[in-house]
C-alpha cells in the first residue's frame, strides 16, 4: 500500500469516528430535531407541504427569498401536510423552504394594551410605537371547570334603556346581537362600549369593513373611552386564519383582565364573521359542506370561543360578552343565527322594519330575550317587564285593524288598554345615541309607565279614534 492510500485511508477513518462518536452523543435526540419540508402545490388557500412533522395548529414558516410567510397547519393527508398562510402569500414559488417553528401560536398580554388598537398578531396599528406586553398566554385559552365559575347574580349597566328595564343583562351574561345589514348594529354596540359599567372594555372587530375600524375607535370610543379599552382589528381583507386569530386574541385579551379580578366587557364584531372564517379554511382542505354551506367545524368553533366568555372562579373577575351575529337576508333561521341562539344566554334582536321607520335602537322586544333576567332582577321588575311585553305584544297583533279603522273601541279591554299604553311604550324604547340611561333609572321609568295610574281614562276615546 503506498503512502497516498494510506493517508487516505487514515483520514476517513477518522472522519467516520468523527461522524460515529456524534451519533452516539445525539442518540434519543432525534424526536426534537427539525425537519425541513417544501412546498409541493399551493390550491386556493391551501398549501400542500411535504417533508415536514408538525402537529395541527403548529406554526412554520415558509421561506421566499428574502421574505418570510407565517402559516399554520390545518390538516394532513397521507405523507401530505395542509397549511394555511397567517399573511400574504404572493410570490410563493414551488419547492419553497418550510420549517416548523414552535408547537401552536400564543397571545401576547399585558397592561400596555390599554389603550391601543392592534392587529390580529398584536401587532400595534395606533402608530403609538410598541407595546410592552408582560406574559404571554394561550391563543385557544384554558378551560374552567363549570362547578367553579361564579354564578350570573348582578345587574349591569349597559347604558341602553330598552336593555336595562326589558332585556335585563348580568355581569358575566353571554348575548348575541342578531341583525341584518345596516339596522343599527355598529351604532348599538358603540352605546354599550360607552356606557356600560366596566373596568375594562375589548373590542374585537372581526371581518368588517376596514373603515369602520377608524371611526369605532375615533369617532364612538373617543379619548375617553379608548383609555380604558383594547381594540383588536382583523377586517375582512385579512386571511381567513388571521380573522379567527383576531378573536381569539380579543377573548385571550379578555381573560387576561378577568384573571386580574377586573370585570370586562367584551363587544366582538361578528361571530358570524369568525365562522365564515373557519368555513373558508374547512371547505380548502376538503372537508364536505353540511349545512347551507357550512361544515360541521364550524358550529364546533363557536362554543370554543363563547364558552371562554362568562365570569371566572368564585371571588374573581368576570367577561360580559356581546356577540353580533349577522342575519343574513334577515333570516333569523340562518345556520349560524340558530347555533348562536342555542349557545348564548340570551339574544337582541334588531329589526329592520324599525330601523326603516327612525325607531332607534331597532330593538324588536317580542323577539328578544335575557335569560338569566329572572335571577338578577327583584320581582316588581319582572313583573312590570312582562306587564310591558303583554301591552306591546297585544297592540302589534291588532295593529292591521287598528291601522286601518276596523276596530271598534270596546270589543276587547285588553286591545283598548294597550292602545292607550302604546304611545308611552314607543316613547320607553326610543333613545338617543348620545344620551345614557343608568338601571336605577330606566327601572323607576318602567314603573311609572305601566302603572294603571300612568294612563288618563278621561282621554281613552281621543287615544283610540
Amino acid at each position: 500500500m503506498t503512502a497516498h492510500e494510506q493517508q487516505c485511508r487514515t483520514s476517513l477513518s477518522s472522519r467516520w469516528e468523527k461522524h460515529l462518536r456524534r451519533h452516539c452523543e445525539t442518540a434519543g435526540k432525534t424526536a426534537t430535531m427539525v425537519v425541513k419540508g417544501r412546498v409541493k402545490r399551493v390550491v386556493g388557500l391551501t398549501i400542500e407541504a411535504v417533508g415536514i412533522h408538525a402537529p395541527i395548529g403548529a406554526r412554520c414558516q415558509i421561506y421566499m427569498g428574502d421574505s418570510v410567510v407565517e402559516s399554520e397547519v390545518v390538516g394532513f393527508a397521507g405523507s401530505s401536510t395542509y397549511l394555511m398562510p397567517a399573511g400574504d402569500s404572493r410570490g410563493l414559488m414551488p419547492n419553497a423552504r418550510i420549517i416548523p417553528g414552535e408547537a401552536s401560536y400564543d397571545a401576547k398580554v399585558g397592561d400596555g394594551l390599554l389603550g391601543r388598537v392592534v392587529d390580529a398578531s398584536g401587532n400595534p396599528l395606533d402608530g403609538r410605537g410598541r407595546i410592552d406586553y408582560s406574559c404571554r398566554q394561550p391563543l385557544l385559552g384554558t378551560s374552567i371547570n363549570p362547578l367553579e365559575r361564579w354564578p350570573i347574580d348582578t345587574p349591569l349597566d349597559v347604558g341602553v334603556r330598552a336593555i336595562n328595564a326589558i332585556l335585563s343583562v348580568g355581569r358575566g351574561q353571554r348575548i348575541g346581537l342578531f341583525a341584518g345589514s345596516g339596522v343599527g348594529k355598529s351604532v348599538l354596540l358603540g352605546m354599550m362600549t360607552k356606557y356600560t359599567n366596566a373596568d375594562v372594555v375589548v373590542v374585537g372587530l372581526i371581518g368588517e369593513r376596514g373603515r369602520e375600524v377608524k371611526e369605532f375607535v375615533e369617532n364612538i370610543l373617543g379619548e375617553d373611552g379608548r383609555q380604558k379599552a383594547v381594540v383588536v382589528a382583523s377586517p375582512a381583507d385579512n386571511p381567513p386564519l388571521l380573522r379567527m386569530h383576531g378573536a381569539w386574541l380579543a377573548t385571550a385579551v379578555a381573560e387576561y383582565y378577568r384573571d386580574q379580578g377586573k370585570h370586562v366587557l367584551l363587544l366582538m364584531d361578528s361571530l358570524t364573521r369568525f365562522a365564515q372564517a373557519q368555513r373558508e379554511i374547512a371547505l380548502a382542505i376538503g372537508e364536505p359542506p353540511a349545512t347551507k354551506g357550512y361544515p360541521p367545524s364550524a358550529f364546533a368553533r363557536l362554543p370554543q370561543l363563547v364558552e371562554r366568555a362568562g365570569n371566572g372562579e368564585q371571588g374573581g373577575g368576570s367577561i360580559t360578552a356581546f356577540y353580533t351575529v349577522l342575519a343574513e337576508g334577515d333570516d333569523q333561521n340562518d345556520p349560524v343565527v340558530d347555533s348562536a341562539r342555542a349557545i348564548l344566554d340570551g339574544h337582541i334582536v334588531l329589526s329592520r322594519e324599525l330601523a326603516e321607520s327612525g325607531h332607534y335602537p331597532a330593538i324588536d322586544i317580542e323577539a328578544s330575550v335575557s335569560r338569566v333576567m329572572s335571577d338578577i332582577v327583584s320581582d316588581q321588575h319582572k313583573q312590570a317587564a312582562q306587564r310591558f311585553r303583554q301591552l306591546y305584544s297585544t297592540y302589534h297583533k291588532n295593529q292591521d285593524l287598528i291601522s286601518v279603522g276596523a276596530y271598534k273601541p270596546g270589543s276587547d279591554p285588553r286591545v283598548d288598554e294597550a292602545i292607550l299604553y302604546y304611545p308611552k311604550l314607543v316613547q320607553f324604547l326610543h333613545q338617543d345615541r348620545n344620551q345614557a340611561e343608568g338601571f336605577e333609572q330606566s327601572y323607576q321609568e318602567l314603573l311609572a309607565i305601566t302603572e294603571p295610574e300612568s294612563i288618563n281614562e278621561n282621554d281613552a276615546e281621543a287615544v283610540i279614534e
